[in-house]
């Protein structure tokens, strides 16, 4: 585990290798019938993780942060619109050009909802 830190509520939250954590939510998501795929590795320790959804209408990344209580939260990174493979493509190389540690991983998701439990904002 990651090392633990004080949350909003003065808990102390422990906090999964990013590695394993990847691997959960992909197993979470074939539970529900849902494919995905790690299209990048990141530092299997403490890397950044970013989520491609695959909809209908288009992609949309999400990217992880935390909310100011420090609760997990995600944010629709290439906004609240569906965009193209180009778009996705530009943002992901522009993100792993700043932290090459980053994970990037996708799912095939029609409705651009995450296959796992995730707060989106």
């Amino acid at each position: 585990m990651r090392a633990s830190r004080p949350t909003g509520s003065g808990m102390v939250e422990a906090r999964l290798k990013s590695g394993f954590w990847v691997q959960a939510i992909l197993r979470q998501a074939a539970l529900g019938g849902q494919s995905g795929a790690v299209l990048r590795r990141g530092d299997a320790d403490s890397g950044g993780v970013l989520v491609v959804l695959r909809g209908r209408e288009g992609l949309v990344v999400l990217s992880q942060m935390r909310t100011g209580d420090g609760d997990l939260a995600w944010l629709r990174a290439t906004g609240a619109a569906a965009v193209d493979q180009a778009a996705v493509d530009a943002y992901l190389a522009r993100q792993i050009g700043s932290d090459p540690d980053i994970w990037v991983v996708e799912f095939d998701a029609p409705d651009l909802r995450p296959p796992f439990e995730a707060r989106v904002l």
